[in-house]
This record gives C-alpha cells, structure tokens and sequence, in this order.
C-alpha cells in the first residue's frame, strides 16, 4: 500500500496552488495530487460553453507566485487553462499528478494518526488501498458529473435539442437557430451575448433578475502600471490595487446597499434604450451581495439586447413543449435548442464517504473552523476560496496556513491536529450565508457557523492576510495529538 505525508485531492486551481505551497515550504513532506478527470484545470477543463470565462479579475485570481501578464483582466476559459498549466509545468508539479483518480472512501484511524483511502482508477470499479497523513481537499464546491436540473414537466415533450452547460456538447450547431437560456446567473449572461452573433434569436427565461455590473475586461489602470515595471512588480502592484478596491467597495456596499442597488440599476439603465422595462427585467428582490454580482464584460450582454438579437423574458416556466416552453402567463416560447443555465449541485468534501474513527462523517453537525477545517475532524484541511472576492485568494491563503499547521505539528513532535470547539461555541447556520439558490438547496447539509472567532467565516481577505501571515496560527482551539 502506497503512503504520503499529504495526499491532495484536485488539479484545479486549487490543488495546483496547494502542491506548489507544500513543495515549498514543507519540502520534507511526500505528496501527491488524485484528480479525477484526465486534465489539469478542474472548472476550467471541464465547462466548454460559448465564452466561458472569469468572473474575477485575473490578477486576484490568479496565483500570487505566477504573475498574469495578458491585457486582459477578465479572461477566457482558453487561457486560464493555459495558465494553469504552465503553472504546473514550471514548478514541476506534473509528475505529483495522477490522473483519473478518484477517491472514494477516507477512513481515519486516531490509534495510527493515519488517513486510509480508497481509490479507484480508470473507472476500473477496483478499489485500492492508499495512506496519508494528511488529507487535503482541493476538489471544488460542486458535483462535476451532473449540473442541477429543476423538476419541470414535460421534458420528454420537447423535439429539439437540451442541454446544460456542465455537458455542453462541442459539435453543438447553434446557427440560425432558435435558442431559450433559462437563469440569469453569471453562467446565462456569458452563454446569451456568447451565441447571439449566431442565431437566429436567443432568450434569456429568467424567474427573476440578477445583479450586473458592465466594465472593460482589460484594466487600463493596471496595463498602465505594468507598462514601466517588471511583469512581478506589476503584478503585485495591480494585485494589490484591485484587493483594496474590492474590499473598499464591499465595505461601501454593504453600509449603503440602497444606494448600491440604485447605482447598479441606474448604470444597466444608461446601457438599455429609454422604453426597456429595466423594472421588471433587472431590479432583483434582494440586496446586493445577498447572491454574488455578475460582471458583463465591455457590456456585451447589452449590446446584444440593443441589436435585437437577444431579449430578456422574466416569468415562470408551466411546462415543456414539442415546440419550447410555456410560461405560466400563457405565452409560449419557441426554441430549437433550450440551454438549461440552472445552476450546479453542491457538493463538499469532494463527495468522498468519510469516516472518523469507524463513525460516519455528518459535515452538517460540525462548527467550521477558520473556513478550512471541521471541529473535531482531524488532519483534513478543505480549501474553500470566497464569495465576496477571488476564490484564489482564499485557496492561497489556505494553502500557505497548512504549511504552517504541517510544520508546527512536526515542531512539537505531534502526529494530527484538530480544531476543537468549546462550550462556548455555539453553531448557528451554515457558514456561507448567501440566498443563492445552489447554496439554499443544500443549506441543510452544511457545516455550521461558529459563535464567536476563529469560527466565524469573516470573508476578510485583510484581516485572515494579517492572522495567517503575520500572527502565531497557535490558539487555545487548536489541538495537537500524538498516535496512541
């Protein structure tokens, strides 16, 4: 049976960041990275629909020992992909990588402070045996096999072409043709100005509206800066210029969030015609950031709705059709191809069956620990980026605190660490607090939020910056162990 000092679980663009700390900082430490899929890239290899592409800027998502050196900001599915090879390839991360690999049990032992895990290859159906230390989940927050698809009647009735853009097809002839988007999410709004230059007409069938913000997708400020610096210097100098504008604009958002809506709805109103219904079409229900804003990239899904080509249809679906679908006002809504942009199945811990110590893991009873960790699970670290900013930042910040944590065990001699919440933590919710429906369905099934630091999820870049780099990452919560 093969063992590692860390076993990753992912070659996206978590994982990557992860091997490339560990190799780093805790070169003593065997690992290798399980990835499921044939390719480096997770999200970015798996989704092949029109225009795929970042919704944060590339500078903050990217690695911050890679600098990013394309004008442009916002970058498309291609070349985030090509980045992230390169990353893996320059710091020779390939050979850690085996590929179709999934792990599918993780079973932990306090007696022998050892993870055993079951694996399988190839889709053979033959489990093997591996061991680690120390389990580190890089694999997302979603289920790559299947996209969630809602319970709408009448399916089957429909004679055209369905697709979700989780399996989207790369022969999909969409020319001259008649197509329906269902949502409004960041996924919709890349697919329908994507397409329009194609078809014959496309509708983007929303339930209700969604926060946009239209800007440039290359930074003229950052290009400028990086003109007379280094490609390192610049990108440290445009990372840093774009944290501190996000987090600006998240403090004012939050302190005047009617203002913030007013503002957001007034500038989708400058990109639209006087007599569009921007009412009824893009004033959401809720606040902003109670769901995640949707960048439009030099506003191509308005200018798309200017041209004619695309239109924005906001009611409820009653049922499919042979012909498209009928809303519940009556209307029906012809197509030849439906894309169903409908949002992703949640899934954390990678979806491997988890056991501590013979007893069955229920993420759902436990207190999240500093957004990375679980109470009283032992040696897992989960890297969950943030929803107010780059998801990177948050991997990064994971990742250099594991090296840390690995580190400071092996210091004091010790074989596991586990967070360990006191009677005076209280947990109260799931961790992420967003309404967002992919977030809403599975709320039930999430780990829980703490009463009190460090098992409150701040969504602070600054603030966990300054506790992981700059702080002892010793506290009374944190709990070290030897094997019995």
């Amino acid at each position: 049976m093969n063992n590692y000092d860390v076993v990753i679980v992912g070659a996206g663009i978590s994982g990557i960041g992860a091997a490339y700390n560990i190799q780093k900082s805790c070169p003593t430490k065997s690992f290798t990275i399980f990835e499921g899929r044939e390719n480096i890239g997770g999200t970015w290899d798996l989704f092949k629909y029109p225009g795929i592409r970042s919704d944060s800027d590339m500078h903050t998502m990217g690695f911050r020992f890679k600098p990013w050196t394309d004008p442009k900001t916002i970058a498309d599915g291609p070349s985030i992909l090509e980045y992230l090879n390169e990353a893996a390839d320059e710091n020779n991360l390939r050979e850690k990588i085996q590929f179709k690999t999934k792990v599918k049990t993780a079973q932990w032992d306090s007696n022998s402070a050892c993870w055993r895990l079951g694996i399988e290859k190839d889709e053979s159906g033959v489990i093997q045996d591996v061991s680690c230390s120390i389990l580190y989940l890089c694999g997302g927050y979603y289920n790559y096999d299947q996209g969630y698809l809602p319970e709408f009647d009448g399916y089957e009735d429909f004679e055209g072409t369905l697709v979700h853009p989780q399996k989207w097809p790369e022969d999909l002839d969409y020319e001259n043709k008649k197509v329906i988007v269902i949502g409004s999410g960041a996924t919709a709004v890349t697919i329908v100005p994507s397409m329009a230059d194609k078809v014959s007409k496309i509708t983007m069938l929303q339930r209700s509206p969604t926060y946009y913000f239209a800007a440039p997708d290359e930074d003229v400020i950052g290009n400028f800066i990086k003109r007379f610096t280094t490609d390192r210097l610049g990108y440290f100098l445009v990372r840093w210029k774009n944290i501190l504008m996000q987090r600006f604009m998240l403090a004012r958002l939050r302190k005047y969030p009617q203002k913030t809506k007013e503002m957001l709805i007034n500038l989708v109103r400058k990109q639209l015609s006087d007599d569009y219904d921007v009412d009824k079409h893009f004033t959401p229900r809720y606040m902003p950031w109670d769901q995640r804003l949707c960048f439009v990239p030099n506003g191509d899904m308005f200018k798309a709705i200017n041209s004619g080509k695309a239109e924005v249809v906001t009611d409820t679906i009653d049922r499919f059709t042979e012909r498209g679908i009928l809303l519940d006002s009556g209307n029906e809504i012809e197509a030849d191809i439906i894309v169903t942009a409908t949002g992703l199945n949640m899934q954390l811990l990678n979806g491997i069956d988890i056991s501590i110590d013979n007893e069955k893991l229920d993420i759902s009873e436990r207190i999240q620990y500093k957004t990375m960790m679980f109470s009283n699970v032992p040696n897992l670290i989960a890297t969950f980026g943030y929803t107010t900013a780059s998801w990177t930042l948050g991997a990064d910040l994971t990742s250099e605190y594991a090296c840390k944590l690995i580190n400071l065990m092996d210091s004091k001699g010790m074989d596991y660490f586990y967070p360990d919440a006191g009677e005076d933590v209280v947990g109260q919710g799931d961790f992420l607090d967003l309404n967002s429906g992919y977030i809403q369905r599975v709320a039930h099934k999430l780990p829980k939020q703490g009463s009190r630091d460090p098992w409150i999820n701040t969504q602070n870049y600054l603030k966990d910056l300054f506790q992981v780099r700059f702080k002892s990452i010793e506290d009374s919560d944190l709990k070290f162990k030897k094997a019995s």
